[in-house]
């Protein structure tokens, strides 16, 4: 990777059609809709009808858990706190946990219950416990749904029960996931739990693949008649971690089958590289009417892309930095641009910041900077080496 300044030190030669990655189109699934996703990143690799509105059915428990489990971050809810079954829970129909009316569960059995056993009756027992009721609890998965930014979402009860205005889409969901990897990393190794035993009666995880693919660990499936057959999964391979999410899969056996196609292309064709790291100086700058005369400058966070294999890619990053700066300036403040491509084309772009802050000079400094500045008309002039001249 060779930084450059307002143009690149050398043109990437053009790469042979016969010398570039061959990547093919994706597996065609028996899905209505599907996502894959580089967990990493958050880039999109694959997808068809990514934002239908469709019925998720129990997909629908991710968002009762990671909200459960938002609670518990916060202190608002304990793990071993108890929870008393009510009738209205115990009667909840579809898959259950099988509790009994009356009993005292401890939080995290129920939070096993959803996730392993797709208990309705965990599930509307941990939303009563929570919010007091599943409309309530419901709103708090909308307030949640809206701040993750998952605009094709809207929940009508914490189950996946059909219900007028209760949809999703397998973007959403993918995004759901990687919100739960990410900052609920605590809890996510629930998710690749096989079995669960509660009243005696033990149940199987749903999800296939926990027991075809060694590296899937998790996350859940959904089927009602409306919905078909539909399975949010992660799958973590070398270090780098896939995110896929179907929905309306017209089997048991094809869910998991739609899934492995998918993982296994994004796998086979896709990479995900760092670039360039965050926090380290990049340039030093000319910094005028301040105390020292130039600036160390970088990027905030880690510039990581997902792009398709091409081992012929030669990637280059320029940087520009804004006319004349000035003091002060604060840690944080954007003093240009990073920019970073291949060839001709461009892969990504971020804000330049000041990584220390550059106090003011002295009124000498400061007047004589600024009649250098206004009599020279010195406006970020540069020399072929790519250093900014004083």
């Amino acid at each position: 990777m060779t930084p450059v300044w307002a143009a690149p030190i050398s043109t990437p030669s053009p790469v042979s059609p016969t010398a570039q990655a061959m990547i093919p189109a994706p597996p065609q699934l028996s899905a209505k809709s599907w996502v894959l996703m580089d967990a990493a990143t958050g880039t999109i690799i694959g997808s068809q009808n990514a934002d239908m509105h469709l019925p998720p059915a129990s997909l629908t428990k991710l968002m009762t858990v990671y909200v459960a489990t938002n609670e518990i971050q916060a202190g608002r809810l304990k793990a071993d706190d108890p929870v008393t079954v009510s009738e209205n829970a115990w009667k909840t129909g579809g898959s259950r946990m099988f509790l009994d009316p009356g009993a005292v569960v401890p939080v995290h059995d129920l939070l096993r219950g959803v996730v392993i056993d797709s208990g309705n009756d965990a599930s509307v027992a941990l939303s009563e416990h929570i919010a007091g009721s599943e409309d309530a609890f419901a709103g708090l998965m909308n307030v949640t749904a809206n701040q993750l930014g998952l605009t094709d979402t809207h929940f009508m009860n914490p189950t996946g029960l059909p219900a007028p205005e209760h949809y999703s889409s397998a973007h959403d969901m993918a995004r759901l996931a990687r919100a739960i990897i990410n900052d609920e990393s605590a809890y996510y190794s629930l998710y690749a739990h096989k079995y669960f035993t509660w009243n005696n009666i033990r149940q199987p995880n749903r999800n296939l693949l926990l027991w075809r693919d060694p590296s899937v660990d998790g996350l859940k499936t959904g089927h009602t008649e409306e919905a078909g057959y539909c399975m949010v999964t992660s799958a973590l391979r070398d270090g780098r971690r896939l995110i896929s999410a179907v929905f309306g899969s017209t089997t048991l056996n094809n869910r998991a089958e739609d899934t492995q196609k998918i993982l296994k292309y994004g796998f086979r064709f896709f990479e995900t590289k760092t670039y360039q790291q965050g926090g380290q100086v990049l340039a030093r700058p000319r910094l005028w009417k301040g105390e020292k005369n130039v600036i160390s400058v970088g990027l905030l966070d880690d510039v990581t892309l997902t792009l398709p294999k091409n081992s012929s890619r030669k990637v280059e990053s320029r940087l520009h930095i804004n006319n004349a700066l000035e003091a002060p300036i604060a840690v944080g403040d954007v003093v240009g641009s990073f920019e970073l491509y291949d060839g001709e084309n461009k892969l990504a772009t971020r804000s330049l910041i000041a990584l220390e802050a550059g106090e003011s000079g002295g009124w000498w400094t400061r007047a004589w900077d600024a009649f250098h500045l206004f009599f020279a008309g010195l406006f970020d002039v540069q020399d072929d080496t790519g250093e900014v001249k004083a």
